[in-house]
């Protein structure tokens, strides 16, 4: 399924002022940059523009700011310091976002140079979306980018404003997750495998409907698959479970199976007694866990049944992790889930959020077909959903 939006390169940039959001949403310790992912996936876009003779200013959001104005470290100086270390272009920085100091700093900005705004969201009228804050953003463009796949899921001031007052266009990377999203729905070798894991059943429902009508084998893992077991009959001690789910997870199954569509769950599960860095594991079988004692983590089993299923696909989509894998206590299973994706022939595409970081941390990443960067956007794109970040760019 061809990107049906306009993009950089149908729009002329040579000289003009090209107001771009990005995703630079991005961990940062003690002024540090801890993961490069998403300044990396932004770098085609941001080099076309500075090889057209661009003036190219980026905007980002970074955290959780409360929106009364700056907190140092939620700053994206860090990130713009980053972004000129990994680029090797003329990257410049400004504390400002929205005010003078910005629009002093745009003004001065040369052809093939690279201004950096300060975090979007020290102002709460951005995740507001108020008219503003577009209008604002805007009058420091003459062309708007949207690159930031992340948030295109969000009707937010920088994510949809800018769309309102002058020209719109997708970058490289957001193009690239939409076809990429898309064609594995619209036509996937088979057969297709989808992995979804991660806390509860109620916060990826459609995601979970969605896959039951295009895939050919749906692995269920992670904290959800415990109101699966509830309603199989199953007891699941204190396992995470969402009891007012139960009747929709049975649904799901009954949906499945008049469709012709193996749904996997856990047979065995490591269980401890308590939450916490030093609890210890044992393995059970999943209609035998304890009342005392709470699912962390897929059983040995499990992984063997999960891996045969992987092995023998053409084309695996997973989102969500199969147990408490920051827990490196509990993270065999999110583990040997990743080896088996990363060593088997499939086309792989891994749905952003705690995937990736699971891909991330067992050094992975270079074995996927493709990794995605937003978790929540990539989600609402796989259950049919409009991203309003793209509904606002121009039509190709």
């Amino acid at each position: 399924m061809a990107f049906t939006k306009k993009t950089v390169r149908d729009v002329d940039v040579d000289g003009k002022r090209v107001l771009c959001r990005v995703d630079f949403n991005v961990p940062i310790k003690d002024g540090v940059v801890g993961d490069t992912t998403r300044i990396k996936a932004a770098l085609p876009t941001i080099k076309y523009l500075v090889e057209h003779n661009a003036r190219v200013i980026l905007m980002s959001h970074l955290g959780r700011p409360k929106g009364d104005g700056p907190e140092p470290e939620l700053s994206l100086k860090p990130v713009a310091e980053k972004l000129a270390e990994m680029s090797g272009l003329p990257v410049q920085f400004v504390p400002d976002t929205y005010g003078d100091e910005a629009k002093a700093a745009v003004d001065a900005l040369q052809p093939g140079h690279i201004l950096v705004l300060e975090n979007v969201r020290f102002d709460r009228r951005e995740k507001k979306n108020e008219p503003e804050i577009g209008e604002r953003l805007a009058s420091f463009g003459d062309i708007f980018v949207l690159d930031a796949f992340g948030t295109a899921h969000r009707a937010q001031g920088s994510v949809v404003g800018p769309a309102k007052y002058i020209p719109a266009v997708a970058g490289f990377l957001l193009e690239k997750e939409v076809d990429t999203l898309t064609s594995i729905f619209a036509d996937p070798e088979r057969p297709f495998v989808a992995i979804v894991g991660g806390s509860k059943v109620s916060s990826k429902i459609g995601v979970l409907d969605h896959l039951i009508d295009s895939a050919d084998t749906l692995i269920i893992g992670g904290g959800m698959a415990y109101t699966f077991f509830l309603a199989k009959g199953y007891s699941v001690g204190t396992s995470l479970k969402e009891e007012d789910w139960v009747d929709r997870a049975k649904e799901m199954l009954e949906k499945a199976e008049k469709k012709g569509v193996k749904i996997l769950l856990p047979i065995d599960n490591v269980v401890a007694d308590h939450f916490g860095e030093d609890a210890t594991g044992e393995v059970v079988e999943s209609d035998k866990i304890p009342d005392d004692r709470m699912g962390m983590d897929i059983g040995p089993k499990t992984v063997a049944l999960f891996d045969e299923a992987i092995k023998s696909s053409k084309t695996v989509f997973w989102n969500g992790p199969m147990g408490v894998f920051e827990m490196d206590q509990f993270a065999k299973g999110t583990e040997a889930v990743a080896r088996a994706v990363a060593d088997s022939d499939c086309t792989s595409i891994i749905g952003g959020g705690d995937s990736v970081a699971a891909i991330n941390k067992f050094h992975l990443a270079n074995k996927m077909s493709w990794i995605s960067t937003g978790g929540g956007a990539s989600m609402e794109l796989v259950e049919g959903k409009a991203l309003p970040g793209v509904e606002a760019l121009l039509d190709a």
